[in-house]
């Protein structure tokens, strides 16, 4: 229960179509069971609603919210409903983004549109949220907000837009580290590495048309721990410590979940 009577506000609650639990599902899921009243958000209706059903009958309450990232005035109304329905608001995490499934590509072929889309709902989607959360945490004097970045802001990557965006969550969340500290806001960044998710795995068996076990081997020999990817409950769980209040003392890091993918460049 170590987040007993602690509101989250979780956006990107649904997953993709595909195999296994994706990164948002396996959070709300966590959160709920160590006791958090959950505001599931995505804008899928469906996903989030089975997101929600999976949630039943664990200590936190857990309520679907449909929103699209791209819209500020959708966000703000979802943080509004959370305020209204539990007075206070403890946890935002951000979880939406997209890479290969929003259109991105190498510089070569990128086009305006593609750029301009998956920055919106990388990027922006994120900034705004946060935007609209600062001010109940301010009034709280507390708060934890997570941001979901991903190795790829500092690993080699080859899609332009997804590493850009990534990046640029790394430097956003510092800044909302350091002007927020003097509210006891804390504000960190989660660095996920090659996770078997459904957006992970099952977009790019789609994409290349190769299956599903050749990518997942492809993308286990690429992992130095075990030689085996994480799973969506290995990035829950490091969210869960953020947002708890064992890390009470921390802000500002960008912390990987990667299997030591990192460790190779330093």
């Amino acid at each position: 229960m170590r987040l007993a009577n602690k509101v989250a506000v979780v956006i990107g609650a649904g997953q993709s179509a595909g195999e296994g639990i994706g990164n948002g599902r396996a959070t709300v899921l966590r959160f709920a069971q160590e006791g958090a009243s959950v505001l599931a958000v995505d804008r899928d209706p469906d996903s989030v609603h089975e997101t929600v059903s999976l949630a039943a009958g664990m200590p936190g309450e857990c309520v679907p919210f449909e929103a699209d990232v791209t819209r500020e005035s959708v966000l703000a109304n979802a943080l509004a409903f959370a305020r209204a329905r539990w007075g206070r608001i403890d946890v935002l995490h951000n979880n939406v983004g997209v890479s290969i499934g929003g259109g991105d590509k190498p510089l070569e072929d990128l086009s305006e549109d593609v750029f301009d889309r998956v920055c919106a709902i990388n990027l922006r989607g994120t900034i705004m949220a946060c935007k609209h959360v600062l001010p109940v945490m301010r009034a709280q004097r507390s708060g934890s907000i997570i941001n979901i970045s991903s190795i790829a802001a500092w690993a080699e990557y080859p899609l332009v837009t997804y590493k850009a965006t990534k990046a640029a969550l790394i430097a956003f969340t510092q800044q909302l580290a350091i002007q927020n500290a003097r509210f006891g806001i804390r504000a960190n960044a989660l660095l996920p590495g090659l996770i078997d998710t459904p957006m992970a795995v099952d977009t790019r068996a789609r994409t290349s048309g190769k299956s599903r076990e050749t990518i997942v081997a492809e993308r286990n020999a690429m992992v130095p721990l075990r030689g085996r990817m994480g799973t969506a409950w290995d990035v829950a769980n490091a969210a869960l410590f953020l947002a708890s209040d064992e890390a009470g003392f921390i802000t500002g890091a960008a912390l990987p979940v990667d299997g030591g993918a990192l460790a190779r460049i330093g």
